[in-house]
């Protein structure tokens, strides 16, 4: 039996000592290999994270003490001790567990998450509330370096600093260093802080210095300002102590007693803290620590090679190819990425271009409002973003684009369904938020020769902001002969049918393979779906019944857009909208999640010819 075996939940961690603890960190890391590449997820960032939660879950106790992972991409292992690991070969599929925290499927998952730079701020909320309600526990932030990045975390650390004494925060510093300037001083010295014995020899100085009486109260604060001055000198961590956090580190993250002496330490404390842990990114799997970003989100692989075993041919690097062939030609054109430079195809750019490549990090609403101001003196600023973190800048949109009359064209990679991860990835809702935002133009691509195209007319044909959503994975069904018209819709079929089909994007390949098992219907393909061409009503005067397939939320979606440019020119024709209706799209295959809303070649065939 090995270690792994005998922990069914966090009680069971407890009950290991330290070499049984060690030993549990490297049954994990093998579980978690296998199965990930069998399902693909995110294992550098998981791998880097074993020793730390499982010395999480030896000194602290889930859920009365709360933990809080950001993004929630690292929770694999806190899945594992918290009752999940017989169904962890379930991972990121239908019905199976999430490859994020969901509290919808364990006690121990406090917070639902997917985005970044979230963890302070919820756990700040969570403190408090447990504050207000007298009720026992810490709660414990997992932020990583590369979340620190994004500004919703320092608005978090500068509320919680002097106010959450029931609040550790754990910096997961695994790329670039925080404290450049920490040497083997402030190490020697957090050793010493973190120790069982300098923490209890602390403790029971305050006590007697707080028993004597008149001056006690007094010497108890001289000495916190000392050792505060001194902790300042050697550490160099002004930032965090400034903000109200007590700071220890940096600690080595896979060194199981170095950590768990550092968590009984901030444990103790009645003061918010901050933890700067050190880890490695893919550590116990070499080919993840030589190439961590490659396994940072990755598919299927070769557990042997660490080798992809799909294709790495998709829309993002189609979209990079593009902006480097544009860049080559126009000195203008610029990218912008937030930390995504390889998932948004851009790695080649940034090569062939490093002047004209910007990586803000984790700051979508700066990354809009960066392109807006590289507009605004002359330059072309291309933002690549997946859809779902596009979300994020709303009003930058908005208030720093639109308003301001600029050309930024938007890259929305990841639009519509993404599969597996779940919910807080889905691309299903930028159709309906860019629909609202004034002069914005929205072009929607079903093959990597439209994608050139359309960016070609984003950048040098169409006035204003415009955005080329485009899905994630490589082309679908592609017609014999097909080409792009250039035109702001195209016509497949009998235009003198009653029956016509409507879509967009990646949804044609569905509708086109449908066209061709159906008789006497129209399909109509929209090249711009905003603003949408109104003669297109011409085509459709003749109409009887329109189905609009759309892979985006019906909910002020395009779909909607339509009916409502059909009602304004008298068109009375049946309309039926197939689309997400009110829902969160949950974790499956791409397939399963275009059969479940009736937008797979079968269900578009049966709903027409049913109608």
């Amino acid at each position: 039996m090995s270690v792994l075996d005998r922990v069914n939940s966090p009680k069971d961690v407890k009950q290991l000592n330290i070499d049984e603890l060690n030993v549990l960190c490297s049954d994990v890391r093998k579980l978690m290999i296998e199965t990930v590449s069998q399902t693909g997820g995110h294992l550098a960032s998981n791998l880097g994270v074993v020793e730390l939660t499982v010395a999480m879950h030896k000194v602290f106790t889930s859920p009365v003490d709360q933990f809080v992972f950001d993004v929630g991409h690292q929770c694999y292992t806190h899945k594992i001790l918290t009752g999940r690991k017989d169904r962890f070969e379930t991972l990121r599929s239908e019905n199976g567990i999430s490859g994020f925290t969901r509290p919808v499927e364990s006690e121990h998952d406090i917070f639902s998450s997917g985005h970044s730079s979230t963890s302070v701020s919820s756990a700040v909320g969570l403190a408090k509330a447990k504050q207000l309600k007298g009720e026992k526990g810490k709660v414990i932030a997992v932020i990583g370096d590369g979340a620190l990045t994004g500004g919703l975390a320092y608005e978090a650390l500068n509320n919680a600093g002097h106010s959450c004494s029931n609040l550790i925060v754990i910096l997961n510093d695994n790329n670039m260093s925080i404290s450049p300037n920490v040497g083997s001083m402030a190490r020697n010295l957090t050793t010493i802080r973190t120790s069982p014995g300098y923490v209890t020899f602390k403790s029971k100085v305050q006590r007697g210095f707080s028993r004597i009486p008149k001056v006690g109260v007094h010497l108890n604060r001289f000495f916190t300002l000392i050792n505060s001055k001194i902790r300042k000198r050697v550490y160099n961590a002004t930032f965090f102590e400034d903000l109200g956090f007590r700071y220890y580190g940096p600690i080595d993250g896979h060194d199981m007693q170095a950590l768990i002496d550092a968590l009984n330490a901030a444990k103790a404390h009645n003061h918010p803290v901050l933890l700067h842990i050190n880890t490695v990114k893919g550590k116990g799997y070499y080919p993840a620590e030589k190439n961590p970003t490659q396994f940072h989100g990755i598919g299927k692989f070769d557990i042997n090679t660490g080798e992809p075993l799909s294709s790495s041919d998709n829309f993002s690097s189609a979209f990079g190819r593009t902006m480097c062939s544009f860049a080559k030609n126009d000195s203008r054109i610029c990218c912008v990425t937030a930390a995504m430079a390889e998932g948004t195809g851009l790695c080649d750019f940034a090569k062939e271009y490093p002047k004209r490549f910007f990586d803000v990090g984790i700051a979508e609403q700066h990354a809009v409002t960066f392109s807006a101001g590289l507009a605004r003196n002359g330059l072309i600023p291309v933002f690549a973003v997946y859809s779902t973190f596009l979300q994020r800048s709303y009003d930058q949109l908005i208030h720093d684009v639109s308003m301001q009359g600029l050309k930024v064209i938007f890259g929305i990679d990841r639009a519509g369904f993404v599969g597996e991860d779940g919910e807080s990835h889905q691309g299903v809702f930028d159709t309906a938020f860019l629909n609202s935002v004034v002069d914005m133009s929205i072009l929607a691509p079903c093959y990597y020769d439209e994608l050139e195209a359309m960016f070609y007319e984003g950048i040098y044909k169409i006035k204003g902001a415009v955005a080329v959503r485009y899905p994630r994975g490589s082309e679908g069904y592609k017609p014999e002969g097909y080409k792009y018209n250039h035109e702001p819709y195209s016509v497949f079929g009998n235009p003198e049918a009653e029956k016509f089909i409507v879509t967009y994007g990646r949804e044609f390949s569905q509708c086109i393979k449908a066209l061709e098992e159906l008789e006497d219907i129209c399909l109509i393909k929209l090249n711009t779906i905003k603003p949408i061409d109104k003669s297109v009503c011409e085509v459709l005067a003749n109409s009887r019944k329109i189905f609009f397939f759309e892979e985006g939320v019906k909910s002020g979606g395009i779909g909607e857009s339509f009916e409502a440019l059909l009602y304004e020119n008298c068109i009375k024709a049946e309309f039926k909208h197939f689309a997400v209706n009110n829902e969160f799209v949950k974790q499956a295959s791409v397939s399963r999640q275009l059969e479940k809303y009736s937008l797979d070649t079968n269900s578009v065939i049966r709903e027409v010819s049913n109608a």
